[in-house]
């Protein structure tokens, strides 16, 4: 069977592309990944999507977006795309061995969190380090953590895990963040965070038994070149996104973080009939709303281009 469209991830961008191509007739099938729903998934209060004034949690607002996008007739499978053969005429799209064909792709793969790439990092992870602070935040009530990072996420990260933690230390390499100035008030404004300007995170320390957890963190001030130990309960890395775009690698036009390449104004990819929407494109904006309005434009597109 050679389907209409396929939509390869979900999150803000697969679901809105699924609505819309839904209501096109096109029996959209969507593979939602691992984590259905994207980074909304690991985010807590909403508070900048339209139509939600006084806020929403995220997985909630994931769960509304895939009812509707379900209601309309897609079929969605929270399975993971290992493989694609964008050559022929059709499609191909591989789950394992099993093998799907469409006139038509939508890409909404999205983008996931980055590590410092230490090898403690490794050691403890799930074990008192972290990339998601609503995950985990809870584990930290009334301990101390550090945040790693110096933009929107790392401010996020803090803010939320002041609400758990005694005491938040945000380290950043730089003496001034990047993030936007409405965020940094809010975590500047916090009495329970303490910012580490011009320090990176060398190592993090802690116990293997007889449980395994952080202890403590080696921080370096990038100015006198000193190191010391600090004890930590928990370590938050809060440093940004790569774009999930390791399936196209030769194959579709990349930058050299990895977003898709698009043409302007557009969702088209440089082969016909595969389009590429949300985050996975957009290392400017990066917001739920941008990823939506961009899955609609892949599903118009994609509707266009089968017309044609």
């Amino acid at each position: 069977m050679v389907r209409n469209v396929i939509i390869i991830g979900s999150g803000p961008a697969g679901y809105t592309a699924a609505l819309y191509a839904s209501r096109a007739d096109l029996h959209p099938l969507m593979f939602a990944g691992e984590q259905p729903g994207g980074q909304l998934m690991i985010t807590t209060d909403v508070e900048n999507y339209p139509g939600y004034p006084d806020g929403v949690m995220g997985p909630e607002m994931m769960v509304d977006f895939r009812k509707q996008a379900e209601r309309f007739g897609t079929a969605i499978r929270d399975e993971t795309v290992t493989r694609v053969d964008f050559s022929g005429e059709h499609k191909r799209v591989y789950v394992g061995d099993a093998m799907y064909e469409a006139k038509a792709v939508i890409i909404a793969t999205g983008a996931t969190a980055k590590w410092l790439g230490l090898e403690s990092e490794v050691t403890f992870g799930g074990y008192g380090v972290s990339a998601c602070a609503t995950c985990d935040g809870f584990f930290f009530r009334g301990k101390e953590v550090a945040v790693v990072g110096g933009g929107d996420t790392a401010m996020e990260e803090a803010n939320y895990l002041t609400k758990h933690a005694s005491k938040v230390n945000l380290i950043h390499r730089r003496d001034e963040f990047r993030a936007s100035k409405i965020m940094q008030q809010r975590v500047l404004d916090n009495p329970k965070v303490e910012v580490l300007y011009n320090s990176t995170l060398e190592e993090i320390k802690g116990d293997m038994t007889p449980h395994k957890k952080v202890t403590g963190i080696m921080v370096k001030n990038s100015k006198n070149g000193e190191t010391r130990e600090i004890p930590m309960d928990g370590v938050f890395i809060a440093i940004g996104h790569k774009p999930n775009s390791d399936l196209f690698k030769g194959i579709l036009d990349m930058d050299d973080v990895g977003y898709l390449k698009v043409e302007p104004g557009t969702t088209n990819t440089k082969i016909p009939g595969v389009f590429a929407s949300g985050d996975v494109t957009d290392p400017t904006y990066r917001q739920a709303v941008t990823a939506a309005g961009t899955g609609c434009m892949a599903a118009i597109d994609a509707e266009r281009w089968l017309e044609h």
